[in-house]
């Protein structure tokens, strides 16, 4: 059973300007690979080892970046009434304002405010509205102030 994954249109555009940067390596890559190939021994060719890891590195990358778009489905941003998937969230946590988007896993970057609907944060706001306060499994509480 294929699992399907949650992205916005930005996430799939980004997996796909991502996908093409990384299409676009592989002559670079082999051209590395010749070179180092025409070096002789290969068992202590440090060149050829390398292009060789960076090879599997972008080759791996790309049948993930491939699997994950063949297996999207693209969130429509939900009502502004109810926190969801593809909902930017402004929120009172620890008596700070924050604002969090809430992505997909694979969308999902703490560092940029982006965090995954199946993160505990995340789950605590699902389909909570304007007013409603929450609970983290770690005890904390916060209230959603505003949702676009």
């Amino acid at each position: 059973m294929k699992k399907t994954v949650s992205l916005t249109k930005d996430g799939k555009a980004a997996l796909e300007k991502e996908l093409a940067e990384l299409t676009a390596q592989r002559p670079q890559i082999a051209e590395r690979l010749a070179t180092a190939r025409a070096f002789g021994d290969l068992s202590e060719n440090q060149e050829y080892t390398d292009a060789r890891a960076e090879q599997k590195m972008v080759e791996n990358r790309i049948l993930e970046i491939e699997e994950t778009l063949k297996n999207a489905k693209i969130i429509r941003s939900g009502t502004k009434s109810t926190v969801g998937i593809g909902a930017t969230v402004k929120i009172e946590l620890g008596g700070k304002e924050v604002e969090y988007s809430i992505v997909g896993p694979v969308e999902a970057d703490p560092a940029a405010k982006r965090i995954s609907d199946q993160s505990p944060i995340g789950k605590a706001m699902l389909g909570r509205k304007v007013g409603d306060e929450f609970t983290l499994p770690n005890g904390k509480t916060g209230k959603i102030l505003e949702i676009a």
